[in-house]
């Protein structure tokens, strides 16, 4: 096994040059490169050129993928009673303000809460087990809204929200290894731009810095940022 895994490497050292790939070229590789026997993630990483000391320089939305990022993403609706079924209808994974009770006990096993902004009051005694885990409800990632059903639907559809951690950088997933080029590229293309427009005004110099791709265990691949 270690001498498949070291075999592996080195074809992977070999495939990787120095320079900077287009994206055509990046995805192509990161297929050739990737030999783990399950559908692994294909991540984006891009580290921006803003001073994260700036509350107004950090980055962060949602964007809706055009064929999504191939999982399921598990969504807990925290809603008043009146919303609760409308959410269900919706595709919410779990529904109610029971929960709150059950995160305080350490239970956390979604991937996203959408909250309507009448119990947000609710969720201070929570925040210090959401907040750590990216999982608090924030009304610039459309996850606080007056219509959750929405929300919801959006986010099974493909909508994923991004944002700027401590050092500047955005990680993201954008697919699976078994996604087409096309499919990929497409979903790449639409993050991208998204994150282009969401430039802060105040941020000067170089604004896309350096843009990574990889997959589950996989090596990163340089992008040249100049193709967007």
């Amino acid at each position: 096994m270690l001498k498949k895994i070291t075999k592996n490497r080195n074809k992977i050292i070999e495939k990787i040059s120095k320079k900077k790939y287009s994206l055509e070229e990046a995805i192509s590789l990161l297929k050739e490169i990737t030999f783990v026997k399950f559908d692994a993630s294909v991540d984006i990483s891009i580290n921006l050129g803003i001073d994260v000391r700036l509350p107004n320089q950090m980055v962060k939305g949602t964007v809706k993928l055009p064929y999504g990022i191939g999982k399921n993403i598990c969504v807990l609706a925290l809603v008043n009673k009146e919303k609760e079924l409308e959410s269900k209808e919706a595709g919410a994974d779990y529904v109610g303000l029971d929960y709150i009770e059950k995160i305080k006990s350490g239970w956390t096993n979604i991937d996203i809460i959408v909250a309507t902004p009448s119990v947000m009051n609710q969720l201070g005694p929570i925040g210090k087990i959401l907040g750590p885990k990216g999982l608090m409800p924030d009304p610039k990632l459309n996850t606080v809204s007056e219509t959750p059903e929405k929300s919801i639907k959006e986010i099974k559809s493909g909508r994923i929200s991004f944002k700027t951690d401590r050092y500047g950088i955005i990680h993201a997933s954008i697919g699976r290894i078994s996604f087409s080029e096309k499919y990929l590229m497409d979903n790449i293309k639409e993050f991208m731009v998204t994150i282009i427009r969401n430039k802060p005004s105040t941020s000067k110099g170089i604004y896309i810095k350096s843009i990574y791709l990889s997959t589950t265990m996989s090596n990163s691949i340089p992008l040249d940022s100049k193709v967007f």
